[in-house]
């Protein structure tokens, strides 16, 4: 009994921390879907494991409560000094957390790491593309669509950098083919 004792109170303070606190009588029928992903998320952190696997956390919720299961992921990393990881296919997660490893073809091809502000919304994002052992570089489908890249890109090496190009563009906006 001394167990149960000393887990409710703990179990008060991880649905406190979750935001469904005031909830703690209701039955699962009766809390909307958001909600029973916050309890869930309690239970599977009452032992106080070192890390949490969320997988698709968010998949069957509307964005008001995606976002709020997001802030309470994001809260329990904070304060319980707990890892997060979130698999996902919804890439509106992103904006969410502090870092994104995107995987194609099984490997890691991109990573995102942001920071947050107080506001709790991002105040800076760098994003990394990884090398494979090749040596070979892959660009985020993003930035070829953006830059209209195909079939072949100019590459220049500055000093500690590489630029990149989109067909035979040069610096300063003129294409070879035009001189």
């Amino acid at each position: 009994i001394t167990g149960r004792v000393d887990a409710e109170p703990r179990a008060r303070g991880l649905l406190e921390l979750l935001g469904v606190g005031e909830h703690q009588r209701r039955r699962p029928g009766e809390l909307s879907g958001g909600q029973q992903q916050r309890v869930a998320i309690a239970t599977a952190l009452a032992n106080g494991p070192c890390v949490l696997l969320a997988d698709e956390p968010t998949g069957e919720l509307d964005d008001d409560s995606s976002a709020a299961v997001l802030g309470a992921l994001r809260q329990v990393a904070e304060q319980m000094g707990t890892t997060v990881l979130i698999v996902t296919h919804d890439p509106t997660v992103s904006d969410h957390v502090q870092r994104t490893v995107q995987i194609r073809d099984g490997r890691t091809s991109t990573e995102v790491v942001r920071r947050f502000g107080a506001d709790g919304r991002v105040a800076e994002a760098a994003e990394y593309t990884v090398i494979d052992r090749a040596g070979r570089i892959q660009l985020p489908k993003a930035h070829v669509e953006a830059l209209g890249l195909r079939h072949r890109v100019r590459l220049e090496q500055g000093s500690g950098h590489v630029r990149v190009w989109p067909g035979d563009r040069v610096p300063g906006g003129t294409d070879e083919a035009d001189r």
